[in-house]
């Protein structure tokens, strides 16, 4: 997640600089200055990843290479650092994302914070530039990044260095409680996707969540292996006693086309994650339908649920399966002048 803390008191300038992060010396004073940017929007797992970092930061010498086997410390290493006043007041963590191939070498720029004493001043835009040329000369094809909906100071920041938005997710979250709602009626087959199908749920999928507009959300970017899952996806499920259910509406007079796609997602130790998608022509209907299904038989725990927020149909749906809105993020995407 980026963050510029909001401007409170400006401050006097001061001589700094930037400078790649000390696994070995600067993991305690990035936990106590993530802590303080991130603490209304942190959970759990960010408050976990602190505790790591204090840890590690307590093991003097051996400190930068137990961080660098740590997925966390691979996750902070090639990010960069603003230093003034003998103190740690800036940050920006940058780290390769874990994309296909064919999308090409792809970064993540993340936890970007600046000390609210030293806001104002150009700490993260200088930040910000460091990391982008570091990301350009390492040959990488594009950043992204994603963004608080509200956080309109720092969005104006990263489209002034030439990021583009991609689309706007929300995250949605039922807990298990109250009652199903009855689905509409309506003359349509709903059933599980067949193996042989991929095609036609990645078609849909293209038409409504296309790779230029964030694809199927955070981490998600459209490509076949979300459709059909080879050997590897299978034995990590597997090892982590994942699974996934995916059902869909298909029409009488239109066979071969899937007009509405529900996925969930299920492993050990964590909550069901669904994805939903439905063209738009049949959304309050088709949506209300494959909703109604997951609910009855997935409800009685905690479902996620990533979806656009321009897509105000589905949205109305899932408020009335008594999913919350939660956090609203931008997608951003930046790729360097070739």
């Amino acid at each position: 997640m980026v963050h510029v803390i909001p401007l409170k008191t400006p401050t006097a300038a001061h001589d700094g600089h930037a400078r790649p992060i000390n696994l070995r010396t600067d993991l305690g004073q990035l936990a106590d200055l993530m802590e303080l940017a991130f603490a209304d929007t942190m959970d759990s797992g960010g408050r976990a990843a602190l505790q790591e970092m204090r840890a590690l930061s307590r093991l003097g010498p051996g400190a930068a290479f137990l961080a660098r086997m740590s997925e966390l410390g691979r996750g902070v290493s090639l990010g960069y650092v603003w230093e003034e006043d003998g103190r740690i007041v800036g940050n920006v963590s940058i780290y390769p994302a874990d994309w296909p191939t064919q999308f090409g070498m792809t970064y993540i720029v993340a936890n970007v914070a600046v000390h609210p004493d030293y806001q104002g001043r150009g700490i993260a835009r200088h930040l910000m530039n460091c990391s982008m040329r570091m990301i350009a000369e390492r040959g990488g094809d594009r950043a992204i990044l994603q963004v608080d909906y509200h956080n309109h100071r720092a969005r104006h920041l990263y489209r002034s260095l030439g990021f583009v938005q991609e689309r706007t997710f929300v995250t949605w979250r039922r807990s298990g409680y109250g009652e199903i709602p009855q689905p509409p009626q309506a003359d349509v087959y709903i059933r599980r996707r067949r193996r042989s199908e991929w095609r036609q749920e990645m078609a849909l999928a293209e038409r409504v969540r296309p790779h230029a507009q964030g694809g199927l959300g955070w981490m998600r970017p459209l490509h076949v292996g979300l459709f059909q899952r080879g050997l590897w996806q299978n034995i990590k499920d597997f090892i982590n006693l994942g699974h996934i259910e995916r059902l869909v509406i298909v029409e009488q007079d239109t066979p071969d086309i899937v007009r509405g796609s529900a996925w969930v997602e299920t492993a050990f130790g964590i909550n069901a994650r669904l994805t939903l998608m439905v063209d738009s022509a049949h959304r309050g209907i088709y949506d209300d339908i494959l909703l109604n299904n997951i609910v009855k038989r997935y409800g009685r725990g905690v479902i996620t649920c990533e979806h656009p927020l321009d897509d105000v149909v589905t949205d109305g749906t899932l408020a009335h399966y008594r999913f919350r809105r939660g956090r609203q993020t931008v997608h951003m995407r930046w790729e360097p002048d070739v």
